[in-house]
């Protein structure tokens, strides 16, 4: 009986380690030694949804026929570079250049169902510098938060279109804050971040005339969410 005893012993205390062993995957850790690089270079795709946000003027009550005066949602694209460096197990300095292509609109409702549309379509070169932070990482991913500013400049101003009668003249500078969450997976030969970030505009752009699509607004600053595909 003894000698059944030290038998079950033995099967009870091996069992759970040969199990674990069984169940266990090997996992290749890609481009191991990446953080040991100080600067890392990469390029981006996303899909910006921007609007205005708009501002009424006291004269939105007084001298204006519109009843509503509003900025939708409007998808855009923008294509960019990445220069990533590295500050330590945690944080990273990272710049974005990027060249934007917008297309924002106002829109004038009028009573009895008229309705006006004010279009802006831009070029729009970025230059947004953020801080990133990193989690540890787990394999061959890692999530990361970033947060920081841009500035904005227009590149395709046309002064004589923005000086016309009807038109709605926007400034072609703007500095906005921006904010994000992003994904890190890393490959074999490169390093995919799908990203989600945040922009709010800080400059206001609207600029005063006498012409009546100004008539009524008083301020407009932008607002972005953008989905970024990035390749490092």
């Amino acid at each position: 009986m003894a000698r059944m005893a030290v038998l079950f012993a033995l099967l009870f205390f091996t069992l759970p380690s040969n199990v674990q062993a069984q169940g266990y995957k090997y996992v290749r850790k890609h481009l191991e030694r990446y953080d040991d690089k100080e600067i890392h270079y990469g390029f981006f795709f996303a899909m910006p949804v921007t609007r205005f946000s708009v501002g009424y003027s006291p004269s939105f009550l007084t001298a204006d026929s519109a009843y509503r005066i509003y900025s939708p949602n409007k998808a855009s694209f923008r294509v960019g570079f990445v220069v990533n460096a590295f500050l330590n197990d945690r944080f990273d300095l990272r710049l974005t250049p990027s060249v934007s292509l917008f297309s924002r609109e106002v829109h004038y409702d009028y009573p009895g169902g008229a309705q006006k549309i004010e279009t802006r379509e831009s070029t729009w070169v970025d230059l947004p510098l953020l801080l990133k932070y990193k989690s540890e990482r787990r394999n061959n991913s890692r999530m990361y938060l970033l947060a920081g500013g841009s500035f904005s400049i227009e590149t395709n101003v046309r002064r004589k279109e923005l000086q016309g009668a009807s038109r709605l003249s926007t400034g072609n500078m703007d500095l906005a804050v921006e904010y994000g969450v992003g994904f890190e997976q890393f490959f074999e030969f490169f390093k995919f971040a799908p990203e989600l970030r945040f922009s709010h505009g800080l400059l206001n752009l609207y600029r005063p005339s006498a012409n009546a699509a100004g008539i009524g607004i008083n301020r407009l600053t932008t607002h972005t969410v953008t989905l970024y595909l990035n390749f490092e």
